[in-house]
């Protein structure tokens, strides 16, 4: 009998959007299952139980390109994060999966007791991946450090090397009926609402902009800019009609817009360090990147716009295969070494 626990970092939707594939194929797969889920809430709802929340150490996002560390360093509780790390049962379980979850990681490092990653951050780690020209140490240590872990499994725009797969398509995704319907679909939550409008009507009032935005609370057209709450199925809606797609350098929309065939304008965050690489890997691949909405940039923005130029990807399904060879791995390999996970 195996008994599983599944530790998801909620910062951000990215990781519960992978979740929703993952965690049924476990639940397929193991006789016990228990999700943990830490970080401010998400804008996700997630459709499974969560025998788990913590506080964790999540990031809170800024309004101007990037992740308001003040705010972020306000909210930290250190004898909060310290509790959950001594309190969290991982010995209880055969096997802890991580997707940049900070609470179980340090658990388990503190216990000695393995835990396997199972994210994007393990792949942006790997030497293989692509980098940004600029290195930023610090950022890296930061990505390593958050959330240790002993094994690794990866999920990147490209399958880089052995561990590294490519991305998780979610179902409802993968369901989609892409068209054209002439509108633009963004997506930059570390910018506020008016900033956005601001700088979209300047570029160009004659292109009909559908935002989702973090920082809104009601929906709220400005002439040609039509922006809403972050909002899950009115996103991937708006995403599939659109002609294309103006988003940070994360993981999960940037590669479901590549999915969908949409041409794609990407722009990292400022000041972290993943975003950067992701960045720099869509780059290899032909995806144009800017810096910046600042009006040196604009041009970009401009041309992209007035080109049809997609990138194309194989994203299969393979999610289920992956699943079962990190079990395969590191379950029948604890067996053998007589070690109780």
């Amino acid at each position: 009998m195996s008994r599983i626990l599944y530790a998801i970092q909620g910062t951000g939707n990215g990781h519960l959007a992978r979740a929703l594939d993952v965690v049924p194929l476990l639940q397929a797969r193991c006789e016990h299952l228990e999700i943990l889920v830490s970080g401010p809430p998400a804008d996700l709802p997630v459709p499974f139980q969560v025998q788990h929340r913590a506080r964790g150490m999540g990031f809170l996002f800024g309004k101007r390109g990037g992740i308001d560390f003040v705010k972020t360093f306000l909210q930290f509780n250190s004898a909060k994060f310290l509790h959950e790390v001594r309190h969290l049962p991982v010995r209880d379980y055969d096997l802890v999966i991580s997707d940049f979850e900070p609470v179980s990681s340090w658990a388990c490092k503190l216990r000695e007791v393995p835990c396997v990653a199972l994210s994007h951050q393990s792949a942006v780690l790997h030497l293989r991946a692509p980098r940004p020209d600029q290195e930023d140490p610090a950022g890296r240590a930061v990505l390593k450090h958050y959330a240790p872990s002993t094994a690794q499994y990866g999920f990147h725009f490209q399958a880089y090397a052995p561990g590294i797969f490519t991305p998780v398509i979610r179902q409802q995704v993968r369901e989609l009926s892409p068209a054209n319907e002439g509108h633009y679909t963004v997506y930059l939550p570390a910018f506020e609402e008016q900033f956005l409008v601001e700088r979209l009507q300047y570029l160009s009032r004659s292109v009909r902009w559908e935002v989702f935005s973090k920082h809104s609370t009601k929906a709220t057209t400005y002439g040609n800019v039509a922006v809403q709450p972050v909002n899950g199925p009115a996103f991937l809606d708006s995403m599939a009609r659109s002609a294309g797609v103006l988003c940070g350098a994360g993981f999960e929309t940037p590669a479901e817009a590549l999915f969908l065939g949409k041409k794609l304008l990407a722009m990292p965050m400022k000041q972290q360090y993943e975003q950067q690489c992701n960045a720099a890997a869509l780059a290899s691949m032909g995806v144009p990147i800017i810096k910046n909405l600042k009006d040196k940039n604009l041009d970009k923005v401009d041309q992209w716009l007035h080109r049809d130029e997609t990138v194309p990807v194989n994203y299969p399904d393979q999610t289920g295969a992956v699943i079962d060879q990190l079990l395969r791995e590191q379950l029948q390999g604890a067996r053998k070494g007589g070690v109780k996970l």
